[in-house]
């Protein structure tokens, strides 16, 4: 068995210190994290400063002490980035499909760390065009695609999405918490979250999350239209080929690994 090459050696315990500020970011000496890793102190050292001249680490001028730099940042980014592409390119086969299905628009949302956003809309072929367009932002209280995403997320991470106070868009929006919550609990009993004229008056949505290999909710899929309408189908057509949709998607992001450190979408901003 042939031994590790010196630039091998090097390039191996470059990425295992740099991993060591995984993944919460703690601050590290040279002692410490010589000692804690078992390299000689120099190398350590020699590292340390290396990754900091290139950006992938900053170093705290008082305590001399360094943490993770804007360098693993913009490469965060890109990987965001990365992975939302990937959910998207998983779930338009079965949004495309679905609004075939039911002749209405159907819309994909996913998580970011403020909240929700559009992703990718198929419209409807009827006339009634929805208002909102990609990149939109999406009130997470009050849209079913938001509902849909945050009654399956952690309490903690519930919290951080939520504002202090919720906003009303119509007379039905949900302001109160403990209203909201009893939505919630339902949407988790059922997995289908409802946007009924809570966003804006004469519009209706029904939505199913979209889960990672992981099992967390990342995305969602909504149907939208008419309110009336909506309701009139919803039970026995929409609700139907709507789980079959999600669960498609969160099928393939699950056999294909599609979004493997997906949990970067979860608790970075987009």
């Amino acid at each position: 068995m042939r031994s590790k090459t010196p630039a091998t050696n090097a390039i191996e315990k470059t990425l295992i210190i740099l991993s060591s500020f995984a993944p919460d970011n703690r601050e590290w000496g040279t002692v410490e994290l010589s000692q804690k890793l078992g390299f000689h102190k120099a190398t350590v050292s020699r590292i340390l400063l290396t990754l900091s001249r290139h950006g992938f680490l900053s170093q705290n001028p008082k305590t001399r002490k360094f943490t993770l730099g804007a360098e693993v940042m913009r490469l965060s980014s890109a990987l965001r980035q990365s992975l939302k592409n990937n959910i998207v390119q998983a779930a338009k086969p079965f949004v495309d499909e679905l609004r075939n299905r039911i002749k209405e628009t159907v819309i994909l949302e996913l998580l970011s760390r403020n909240g929700s956003f559009m992703a990718y809309i198929a419209e409807g072929p009827r006339m009634v065009r929805l208002a909102g367009s990609i990149g939109d932002p999406v009130p997470i209280h009050a849209a079913a695609g938001g509902k849909a995403i945050l009654a399956f997320l952690s309490p903690e991470r519930m919290e951080s999405l939520l504002p202090g106070r919720l906003e009303r868009f119509t007379r039905n929006t949900i302001t109160r918490r403990s209203e909201l919550e009893k939505e919630l609990r339902r949407v988790r009993e059922n997995g289908v979250a409802y946007d009924r004229e809570e966003l804006d008056e004469g519009t209706g949505a029904v939505s199913c999350p979209i889960f990672d290999h992981g099992g967390r909710a990342v995305a969602s899929i909504v149907v939208a239209g008419p309110y009336q309408r909506i309701q009139e189908i919803c039970e026995e057509q929409i609700i139907p080929a709507l789980k079959e949709a999600a669960a498609g998607v969160s099928s393939s992001l699950l056999n294909g690994g599609r979004t493997k450190g997906s949990e970067v979408l979860q608790e970075t901003p987009s």
